[in-house]
């Protein structure tokens, strides 16, 4: 793969399969910068969404069926829900041309290198990542340029991938503000267990319980909510395919973490039965200096 130059875009064609949130987002900051791809596919489940995104004027080209939209291609880049990606693989796969790439931006990275490996052809390259953004909104209208600004992208090539093509997904996410870590697959998902998927498990939980009350105690719940319970139904708003699909996917670091978590909330419960204000105190304090520890890490 030659060198780029500065202002010459990373990639002649990205297609983009799935054009949600993140989806979109890519497509409008490809547009805004010039320097991501000279042309965007897009491609969708749906004709109604291919419409919109035809409306929103953020591809040059729409295609109903996955096998089209990547013929061209230079960059193949997956956006739809982790679940999804063994039937994509497998239909895009026999139409990827040669010296292509094909990347993800899916939570989980060991089953996508399971789902998606067996059907990347030779002379491909298979460079998996994750860009840590996103918000509770789905579809082609919740993307914005500035999704990624200030934000981490995670690459887990598997053993052996061409290091160029590495380079040059990690100029594409760099071009779009992200900073960029290159990480262990496994590693990735037990960390991402307890930064995202936890918190995420827990509010949908949380909303859930109160949901299953009473009908004028729920009716209380809502209408007095404070910021802290707010906080938990923003992420319970989220895709809910998406998220089924990253749990089954990362189920065991997911566990993993979950019992670490429950242990952790057994004994905090055991703190509050008897009066243990030290024990309290302390997990207080603990909490505020996570936060001020995101805050000075700009990822607040």
């Amino acid at each position: 793969m030659a060198e780029i130059e500065p202002s010459a875009p990373v990639f002649d064609t990205l297609a983009l399969i799935g054009i949600g949130l993140i989806g979109s987002s890519v497509a409008r900051v490809a547009r805004a910068r010039g320097t991501i791809a000279r042309r965007i596919v897009a491609n969708a489940r749906s004709e109604r969404t291919l419409a919109r995104v035809a409306e929103l004027g953020i591809a040059d080209a729409c295609e109903i069926d996955p096998a089209r939209a990547v013929v061209d291609a230079d960059c193949v880049m997956l956006c739809a829900p982790v679940g999804a990606y063994a039937a994509l693989a497998e239909a895009i796969g026999p139409h990827l041309k040669p010296g292509a790439i094909i990347t993800d931006v899916g939570s989980t990275k060991q089953s996508v290198i399971r789902d998606v490996g067996p059907f990347v052809p030779e002379g491909v390259h298979f460079v998996p990542g994750h860009p840590m953004a996103g918000t509770e909104f789905s579809g082609p209208d919740a993307g914005f340029a500035e999704l990624f600004e200030g934000r981490w992208t995670l690459l887990t090539p598997p053993p052996g991938t061409n290091a160029q093509a590495v380079a040059r997904v990690r100029l594409l996410w760099e071009r779009m503000g992200a900073s960029v870590s290159v990480m262990d697959p496994a590693h990735h998902d037990r960390v991402v267990a307890i930064v995202s998927h936890l918190p995420h498990l827990i509010a949908f939980t949380i909303c859930g319980t109160a949901d299953d009350l009473a009908d004028e105690t729920r009716q209380e719940v809502l209408q007095f909510a404070a910021s802290g319970f707010r906080d938990f139904t923003r992420i319970a708003a989220s895709d809910p395919v998406m998220w089924r699909d990253v749990f089954l996917n990362n189920r065991e670091a997911l566990l993993e973490m979950l019992a670490r978590f429950t242990e952790d909330a057994q004994a905090m419960a055991r703190a509050v039965r008897w009066g243990d204000g030290g024990y309290i105190e302390d997990k207080v304090l603990r909490g505020r200096k996570i936060r001020q520890a995101l805050i000075d890490l700009n990822q607040a």
